[in-house]
């Protein structure tokens, strides 16, 4: 009676410890960048916001008129501070989601087949659709196991073989990295 459960147990152990082993050296970076939740209970050093210190103004009188909920001196400005960083000028920076006018060209040419407005709804509407359509085997949510590439395997486009297509029709690209070695 107890024999056929230490089998049962250590076929279940054997197939968990397999299934930790899988995947490929190509997905595990990917996979490690998708799950981004810290896997040790030492504190994350990605959710320390660093705020600017606080200073004592030179004339109060100068000081704007406090708004509920909006910005603060203080604040952190990651946009602002990430276009100083690489030698722009943060004062010159669009708003979030508006086109900067020296970008209107562009934007006209790109779009002189039609453009939708919605398209990241409506696609994240399709995948969630998707997903309720095919929410994996019962093992795979019991395990907590990634199964994202082999769900969009069907939709994924394989670099390698696509470049070698290209480059069949006459297209020249020096510059892409070779296969990898298998």
């Amino acid at each position: 009676m107890i024999r056929p459960l230490i089998i049962r147990a250590a076929g279940l152990i054997s197939i968990c410890a397999l299934a930790a082993c899988g995947g490929s050296n190509s997905q595990s970076t990917t996979t490690d960048l998708m799950n981004i939740r810290s896997s040790t209970d030492t504190p994350d050093e990605f959710g320390i916001l660093p705020v600017r210190p606080m200073e004592m103004p030179g004339d109060f009188t100068q000081l704007p008129t406090p708004v509920p909920g909006g910005a603060n001196r203080t604040d952190p400005t990651p946009r602002a501070d990430a276009i100083a960083a690489l030698g722009g000028r943060p004062e010159r920076a669009t708003p979030q989601g508006q086109i900067p006018g020296s970008d209107a060209g562009l934007v006209n040419y790109t779009s002189r087949f039609g453009r939708q407005g919605n398209v990241r709804a409506e696609l994240a509407a399709e995948d969630l659709e998707f997903r309720r359509n095919n929410p994996g085997r019962p093992f795979e949510r019991w395990a907590n196991l990634n199964t994202y590439f082999d769900a969009y395997e069907d939709e994924s486009l394989d670099r390698h073989r696509e470049l070698q297509r290209v480059r069949s029709g006459g297209a020249r690209n020096v510059s892409a990295p070779p296969p990898p070695d298998n």
